[in-house]
C-alpha cells in the first residue's frame, strides 16, 4: 500500500497537469520554450507516476488494466477479470 500523502501528491499533480494543459500547448505551437520553463515544473504531465487504482502501488502497472501485477494475479486466480486464465504461474 502507499501511503496516503504519496496519493494526495499524485492527485495534486494531476490537478496541476490538467490546469496548465492548455497553456503548455499554446506555448508548444509558438515555441516559447521560455514560456515553458517559467510554469510550474509539475505542469508537465512527464512527472506524472501511474499508480494502481487499489492499492496505490508505483511498480509493476499494467496500463491495459490500470492495476498492478499483483493485484492483477490475485485479481485472475479469484476469477474476478474475464477472459484471463491461469496459464503457468
Amino acid at each position: 500500500m502507499a501511503k496516503e500523502s504519496m496519493k494526495a501528491r499524485e492527485v495534486k499533480r494531476a490537478n496541476t497537469v490538467a490546469r496548465y494543459a492548455e497553456k503548455r500547448l499554446a506555448l508548444k505551437k509558438v515555441g516559447d520554450y521560455q514560456g515553458l520553463q517559467k510554469l510550474p515544473r509539475n505542469a508537465s504531465p512527464v512527472r506524472m507516476r501511474n499508480r494502481c487504482s487499489l492499492t496505490g502501488r508505483p511498480k509493476g502497472y499494467m496500463r491495459q488494466f490500470g492495476i498492478s501485477r499483483v493485484k492483477f494475479r490475485e485479481m485472475a486466480n479469484k476469477g474476478l477479470i474475464p477472459g484471463i486464465t491461469k496459464a503457468s504461474w
